[in-house]
């Protein structure tokens, strides 16, 4: 199972069968994500996107998929499937807290995360979206993944790490809008027993932007995102004692292949 990073908050996982799923779409203002991966030919190679929550930065790349990749599946929650529904999406697979779906090679269930959910609140009044989730993914013959979607820290994770055993977390560890640096090595230290953490929901530097022009472009409107750069190095930091979790950070761009060997 290969995870490729496309920004704060966007990943794609491929299968050892040859499947594609996306979580979080966010293209227009994400600097995170090279050009390449917004173009028709990785659009058209997704086969499902996972929603967390309806926030502009983890949905609005819906709009750019729906056009190259019409009948793309969207999985999310059952309020904010409604609204895609009726904007027009056609084949939107919502459930809710704790239900799961099977896809070919990985099985996604929607777990609790605590954090706020609204849709198109950039275009006027929000409109409630559900809650906000997470994501385990479990891949047929290989590693399970918890995604944390946005969240502050909770007991949930602890539930989780029982119930699912993943071996490689997805954490928020930005701060400001999440849980930061400090609140992530918590969780993994004593509620979470992962080989695996990705730092999640940090935003790039300028130097490490995958497009500057586009970092330029956010930083001027969503000042918030300076407070939510350079945290994946304060996470690795903080946990570079520990003895069974790794801190991985992921480039921009970047994808790394978990096999099971690891």
């Amino acid at each position: 199972m290969k995870i490729l990073r496309l920004g704060h908050a966007m990943y794609a996982f491929a299968t050892r069968g040859g499947k594609r799923y996306l979580i979080d779409p966010f293209f227009d203002l994400n600097p995170g994500c090279p050009e390449k991966y917004t173009q028709t030919e990785f659009l058209q190679s997704v086969d499902g996107v996972l929603l967390t929550h309806g926030h502009f930065d983890h949905v609005s790349g819906l709009s750019l998929l729906k056009q190259a990749n019409p009948e793309v599946l969207v999985v999310c929650q059952y309020e904010l499937g409604m609204l895609l529904i009726r904007e027009g999406f056609q084949n939107v697979y919502p459930i809710n807290l704790g239900g799961s779906v099977a896809l070919e090679g990985v099985t996604a269930t929607m777990v609790p995360a605590r954090h706020t959910s609204s849709y198109r609140e950039t275009e006027g009044n929000p409109i409630y979206a559900g809650e906000s989730a997470g994501y385990v993914l479990e891949f047929t013959g290989d590693h399970t993944v918890y995604h944390s979607g946005d969240t502050a820290i909770t007991m949930d994770m602890k539930l989780i790490q029982d119930l699912y055993e993943p071996k490689i977390a997805i954490l928020s560890a930005s701060g400001h809008f999440t849980m930061g640096p400090r609140e992530a090595a918590y969780a993994v230290r004593n509620l979470l027993r992962v080989r695996y953490v990705i730092p999640s929901h940090t935003f790039p530097t300028e130097a490490t932007a995958a497009r500057k022009d586009v970092w330029q472009n956010l930083v001027q409107n969503v000042p918030a995102v300076n407070a939510m750069m350079g945290r994946d190095e304060e996470l690795a930091e903080l946990l570079q004692d520990d003895p069974h979790t790794r801190v991985v950070i992921l480039g921009y761009g970047e994808e790394r292949d978990f096999d099971m060997s690891d």
